[in-house]
């Protein structure tokens, strides 16, 4: 059994293709539980029968949150683990270039939580079970991505030059997954999910409105934009890197589907 933690819009893309795949895929759920579904307070004792694990829960404040009620239970009958980080582990680096070996150094807190629950899954893993430390880039997909946003009225096309961020498709994640429960480490293993081409955000709002046939929003510079941004996004635009990923692909096996925001934005587009 694949046993999934959290059904959100990554954890349910990776349980549909690992159905489709034939795989026993089950997701957990704070809720009442339906088909295909584990109560997340009976995680633990489902590691009696999962062979494979992604945990795709973010951390709180106590770490993170299968470890700090589930931990014990570890290894069951696991045999492979993938946790769902994020790239801002390797914090700013001025537009310069980080790769799987290049050691993480996090800017931002939530970064902080990130590596610290990366560290913890080393800790749990050592000697038991396969693991692998997947740091993604921005997710987008059907229903979140900026043709969306555009159709909502919400894009806005911020342009700060040389800034550049990178992303990844939610279908090439699932893929991945499943492509590294087939191609698994001998030990730990850094997986860098982003697509091959980092790229400014407002390029892919153009990109996005092309393909729609409409006129982009008007270019704000981020001067005049960062006052009304949110702290989260303020974040986001206070950091800039970009992220290799050639050891990953080599590792799994695999090119992307969606090798840039072009072909993924064109995806979601409705079929003719």
């Amino acid at each position: 059994m694949l046993l999934i933690i959290g059904e959100g819009f990554t954890g349910a893309e990776i349980a549909r293709q690992a159905r489709a795949a034939g795989m026993d895929a089950r997701t957990t759920t704070r809720g009442t539980p339906r088909a295909g579904q584990i109560a997340f307070a009976d995680a633990g004792a489902a590691l009696r029968d999962a062979a494979q694990l992604v945990m795709t829960a973010p951390p709180g404040d106590a770490g993170d949150p299968f470890l700090a009620t589930h931990g014990a239970a570890l290894p069951g009958a696991l045999r492979w683990a993938g946790y769902l980080s994020t790239t801002g582990v390797y914090g700013d680096r001025n537009g310069g270039a980080v790769d799987e070996d290049t050691p993480p150094a996090p800017g931002q807190p939530r970064s902080q939580r990130r590596l610290a629950a990366e560290q913890a899954w080393r800790a749990a893993a050592a000697g038991r079970f396969a693991l692998d430390l997947m740091r993604v880039a921005g997710i987008y997909g059907p229903g979140r991505s900026a043709v969306d946003d555009l159709r909502a009225g919400q894009a806005r096309r911020v342009e700060k030059p040389g800034h550049a961020f990178g992303r990844i498709h939610v279908e090439d994640i699932a893929r991945a997954v499943l492509a590294a429960i087939a191609h698994p480490p001998a030990g730990a293993r850094v997986l860098n999910l982003t697509d091959d081409e980092a790229a400014p955000s407002a390029d892919v709002i153009a990109h996005a409105a092309a393909l729609l046939g409409v006129a982009p929003p008007p270019a704000i510079p981020f001067a005049e934009a960062a006052p009304r941004m949110s702290e989260m996004a303020l974040s986001f635009w206070a950091e800039n890197r970009r992220v290799m990923n050639a050891k990953t692909k080599a590792a799994l096996h695999m090119t992307w589907r969606y090798p840039t925001y072009r072909e993924g934005l064109a995806a979601i587009l409705p079929k003719p």
